[in-house]
């Protein structure tokens, strides 16, 4: 009876070291940072996507109801400025806008790029479409861009081609499934999900932690690996570089879009508001925990020669001809965010004890 007190107490001890070891970021308020991720960064930022894929849908149907040059200008800038809005709203593809069903995450529904012109091209002939099939390559924004640009800017060819009723009711069409897709995403990321988000606040696979951390570095990757990474000819079984791969081909604004959405995943890992305002996100996170102050130096350091990398990127011409001309700076910088890649994936994915759920067939 007298070991009675000594046993208790040694595993009491016990099962305080192992919970240490089992996860030694827990005294980390986990909760407090997802609460903030959505309301300073995912509900303001799909907020301003609604409200510019709206404004969007109205210069379609103004367009619709009289196709002038004018108004083609006008429905162009406002595309322009949903897609800019949009690359501070791709990372979230979880929750609301993830997959369910034969569904797949938004930005595949309305993000997926390149475009197949033929079969768009087929559906405006036949005057047949189905926007919930699998063809998500005639869909979403880079199909509308398809149908309103021209890589010469010959915008009264674009205008007479969009005479044809078909062609402009299938526009009309793509931009009513866009708003659609973004609004629904909106309006549960504004209800009961957000409570669930933050309160599932572990580390373990399914939990908000694990999802927001890979959706994050899923969506760096695709920067590096499709939006860079494609028209360079870097990606396996590709020979040489395939320029019109490009994000953004026709609208010639990929340099553009390529700049916002890097921008929009380093402040996502700094825990900030369109490089403004500061808010507890993952930088914080790592410096809680084991090694991790080591870890955000070393980051951050690679973080500063990929931005020097970018850049050096020449604003002109747009980012299909540099590749064509084979620039180094465009290669370069390419090579600066696989560095990156390492500190965002491997080392955070070890330092915070979060697997990587998604297959990225990178190898890094």
């Amino acid at each position: 009876m007298r070991a009675f007190p000594f046993l208790l107490l040694l595993l009491v001890f016990l099962a305080s070291c192992d919970g240490d070891d089992n996860n030694p970021s827990d005294n980390f308020d986990r909760s407090a940072m997802l609460s903030e991720y959505a309301t300073k960064m995912i509900q303001p930022a799909l907020s301003d996507l609604s409200s510019a894929s709206q404004t969007l849908l109205n210069a379609v149907n103004l367009f619709v109801g009289a196709p002038t040059e004018a108004n083609l200008e006008n429905m162009q800038e406002k595309w322009s400025s949903a897609y800019q809005s949009w690359q501070s709203a791709n990372s979230y593809n979880f929750g609301p806008a993830g997959e369910a069903g034969t569904r797949k995450g938004l930005i595949e529904e309305i993000g997926t790029f390149p475009v197949s012109s033929t079969k768009i091209e087929d559906r405006i002939s036949s005057g047949v479409w189905n926007l919930n099939d699998f063809d998500r390559d005639a869909r979403g924004f880079l199909a509308m861009e398809y149908l309103i640009f021209r890589r010469d800017n010959n915008n009264a060819a674009i205008v007479d081609a969009l005479v044809n009723n078909n062609r402009r009711v299938y526009l009309k069409d793509l931009a009513i499934d866009i708003d659609t897709r973004i609004d629904l995403v909106k309006s549960s990321w504004s209800g009961d999900y957000l409570m669930l988000f933050v309160n599932n606040d572990g580390t373990d696979v399914g939990s908000s932690t694990s999802v927001i951390y890979n959706e994050f570095v899923k969506s760096f990757e695709a920067l590096k690996n499709f939006k860079l990474g494609l028209p360079l000819g870097k990606r396996p079984g590709q020979v040489q570089t395939e320029p019109q791969l490009v994000e953004c081909y026709y609208s010639g604004i990929s340099h553009r879009a390529l700049v916002s959405d890097y921008y929009n995943c380093i402040d996502f890992w700094y825990g900030r508001v369109g490089g403004g305002e500061d808010f507890t996100g993952f930088r914080e996170y790592l410096l809680a925990v084991e090694g991790g102050p080591e870890l955000v130096a070393s980051t951050e350091a690679q973080i500063t020669k990929t931005t020097d990398a970018m850049f050096a990127i020449p604003a002109t011409p747009d980012l299909a001809d540099l590749i064509a001309q084979n620039n180094p700076q465009v290669d370069s910088f390419y090579t600066e965010l696989q560095k990156l890649t390492r500190y965002f994936k491997s080392d955070m994915s070890s330092a915070l004890g979060i697997s990587i759920t998604y297959a990225s067939g990178d190898g890094d």
